[in-house]
């Protein structure tokens, strides 16, 4: 008769500065990571095509927002890279990546501003162009779902860095309404209300900016969807408003 021993499992100890995750926080990090791709690429098209719409339509809303485009890229990079590698599991990486994204929010606001203030002061009415009108109606209808879909993985990732790449998304899109909006509307005498809008969400934009550098959870926000990461957990707050 034979006795059997029981197995004894050794978990290797995690390197200095790293963490261990299970497989559906990895699962998480690989969908976040290919929707950055899709993001990626997606803005790169985006801007290319924006700039040349813009220009047909005579329109610096169309430009500023198609110029976006490439911080938004920037964002999606850095995404990337934070669920690519060692990177995954480094206890820095993230706080790193929000900073990062962070830092492309205050590269965003300048050319919103730039936008808003020429708009207002020149008076001037862009052209409708079909192309221009497709673009931004495309990015009114996918920004959204790309955005929400990064929020929900920020939460399960608790990565604010995702979060904050999501947040870009939606803006893009709050945006691309504007921009929208003041090409359907110029004819009728109403492109006044793209440069105000403009100024709004360059407001926003520079908060989420300033909460997501110090790192803050913060429930309340000054649009609809603009949750971080945590927004759903039982101890946000709203004391950063």
């Amino acid at each position: 008769m034979t006795t059997e021993l029981p197995t004894l499992t050794v978990t290797p100890p995690a390197l200095p500065g790293t963490k261990t995750q299970d497989a559906a926080w990895l699962r998480s990090a690989r969908q976040a990571r290919w929707l950055s791709y899709v993001s990626l690429v997606w803005m790169l098209a985006e801007g290319v095509l924006g700039i040349i719409a813009g220009a047909q339509a005579h329109s610096i809303a169309v430009i500023s927002w198609a110029i976006g485009s490439a911080v938004e890229a920037a964002a999606a990079v850095i995404v990337i890279v934070r669920f690519t590698g060692a990177n995954r599991f480094s206890e820095t990486a993230e706080r790193r990546a929000q900073k990062w994204v962070a830092g492309s929010f205050f590269v965003l606001v300048p050319y919103i501003l730039y936008e808003s203030v020429s708009k207002l002061l020149s008076g001037g009415q862009p052209e409708r162009n079909w192309l221009a009108v497709a673009l931004l109606a495309s990015s009114v209808v996918l920004m959204p779902l790309l955005g929400w879909a990064k929020h929900r993985l920020g939460r399960r990732l608790e990565s604010d860095a995702t979060a904050g790449e999501g947040t870009q998304n939606l803006l893009c899109a709050a945006q691309g309404t504007v921009g929208l909006v003041g090409l359907l509307a110029g004819s009728a005498g109403l492109g006044f209300l793209d440069p105000v809008a403009a100024l709004v969400i360059a407001g926003t934009a520079a908060k989420e900016g300033v909460q997501l550098w110090r790192g803050e959870d913060c429930a309340c926000h000054a649009m609809p969807g603009l949750q971080p990461a945590g927004a759903d957990r039982a101890d946000a707050h709203c004391e950063c408003c």
